[in-house]
């Protein structure tokens, strides 16, 4: 248990960090604009929680591609590697064309949120170029993708580190309107976005292209960059469930913010702030459980069980400590996290009690990720989605609402629904792993 819990550990540590890079761009984007004034964070944040949903949608569909590279690499078959990888690029480019374009054009949703007129004028722009930028990020993530289930996971580290000092300059320069640019203010931060999502997608392409690691894989495109509908199959069965699910998830929240924002602009401002904190995170449990369901889809391509339920038991471990020491540090430090994303004094205070709430969903939220993770790499997808179906739109966001509006508790009573539905999908998804693996376990014994 502990020697595989630290090979998940080490393949796990630059997909985190990798992860936790991209989710410090938002960071520093809502603590830039939040600098600005409420409104203009409150704008970001109806934004981010709009496209948050089909933007996960369409990361669901990039993992179908590090699941299946995992796959063929756990049997040493490069040309399906390299098959896997063609087709899983021309799924998630025709996937990214799709989300963007419709959030470019479909801007005017916003109108129908019932949020503050103020909030919605200065939300317009600024989704119309997070709507566009998603295409290259996307692209970006299957290239990802890729190179992790080859458990080559710093690749895409560099890349993403790189962006952040690329991100904080320019916005510097579009937003506060610095050395003789113009002051876009949110508008800056958006396109910001765009050109450093776009740079560090052709940067990591021309990596993939002539990096020696990667030589064998391009050096058989000729016979095997070609579009087969068996392999798209094969990548929609593993794609379409794990988008439903992260959407389902991200949906969730995203419509807690939507609805939270009918409180005031404040609560939607304080949301955010709890929200990004509680994101940043949960990056490191995303980590982990890719880490973990990649390890898994490399043993099954074996048919290595014994190995699976180990790595899979000695991952639930490791994310019980972190999720613990997670909620430990926001109930620590709930009154100093805040002020690094607005001053505004209502907003801190608010922000302050919702962090006590983070906290304690912190466990379950770390462990539903590793067992949906797990599942995922068994190739398990279908009941799973279910699961999360029922955990956030049947459990979750039903008493959030309840508690929110009928138990008189506001923006806490959200919370406090999530709480619910997190632990439900906890339990289930990881009954369901063990249930499995011990199930496969006897098979292969007998």
């Amino acid at each position: 248990m502990k020697t595989e819990a630290f090979k998940t550990l080490r393949l796990a540590f630059p997909i985190i960090i990798g992860e936790l890079a991209q989710m410090v761009l938002h960071i520093i984007d809502t603590a830039m604009v939040g600098a600005i004034s409420y409104k203009q964070l409150a704008a970001a944040a109806l934004v981010l929680n709009t496209v948050n949903i089909p933007f996960v949608i369409g990361i669901g569909m990039t993992i179908s591609v590090s699941q299946m590279v995992s796959l063929a690499h756990g049997r040493h078959d490069s040309q399906q590697v390299s098959h896997y990888l063609y087709n899983g690029f021309i799924l998630c480019t025709l996937t990214a064309l799709l989300i963007s374009l419709t959030l470019f054009f479909g801007n005017h949703i916003l109108f129908y949120f019932k949020q503050d007129p103020e909030v919605v004028a200065l939300a317009l722009p600024f989704m119309k170029l997070m709507g566009l930028s998603i295409i290259p990020m996307l692209l970006f993530m299957t290239l990802k993708q890729f190179t992790d289930g080859l458990e080559l996971t710093r690749t895409a580290m560099f890349f993403s580190l790189s962006a952040l000092p690329i991100n904080a300059f320019l916005n510097w320069l579009l937003i506060y309107g610095n050395l003789g640019f113009p002051r876009l203010e949110l508008i800056g931060a958006g396109w910001a976005t765009l050109i450093t999502r776009t740079l560090i997608f052709i940067a990591i392409t021309l990596y993939v292209i002539y990096h020696p690691n990667f030589r064998k894989y391009m050096a058989v495109r000729k016979s095997q960059w070609y579009l087969s509908g068996t392999t798209m199959r094969e990548l929609l069965h593993i794609g379409i469930p794990s988008s439903l699910q992260i959407g389902m998830e991200a949906g969730a929240f995203a419509v807690s913010g939507i609805i939270i924002g009918t409180i005031s602009a404040i609560a939607q401002a304080a949301h955010q702030i709890a929200l990004s904190c509680a994101s940043f995170t949960f990056m490191v449990s995303m980590g982990l459980a890719q880490a973990g369901s990649i390890r898994v889809s490399n043993s099954l391509g074996r048919s290595n069980w014994p190995l699976i339920a180990t790595i899979g038991k000695s991952t639930l471990v490791t994310a019980l400590i972190y999720g613990t020491l997670c909620a430990v540090g926001f109930v620590l430090l709930r009154d100093q996290l805040p002020t690094f994303f607005n001053k505004n004094t209502e907003v801190l205070q608010l922000a302050s009690l919702l962090l006590l709430f983070a906290a304690v969903f912190q466990i379950s939220d770390s462990t539903q990720a590793i067992g949906a993770g797990l599942l995922r790499g068994i190739k398990d997808v279908q009941v799973p989605t279910v699961i999360i179906a029922i955990a956030y739109w049947v459990v979750g966001l039903p008493l959030g609402y309840w508690f929110a509006f009928h138990g008189n508790m506001g923006a806490s009573g959200m919370w406090l629904g999530f709480i619910s539905g997190l632990t439900f999908a906890s339990v289930f998804l990881l009954f369901r792993f063990l249930k499995l693996s011990k199930k496969n376990n006897t098979v292969v014994a007998a």
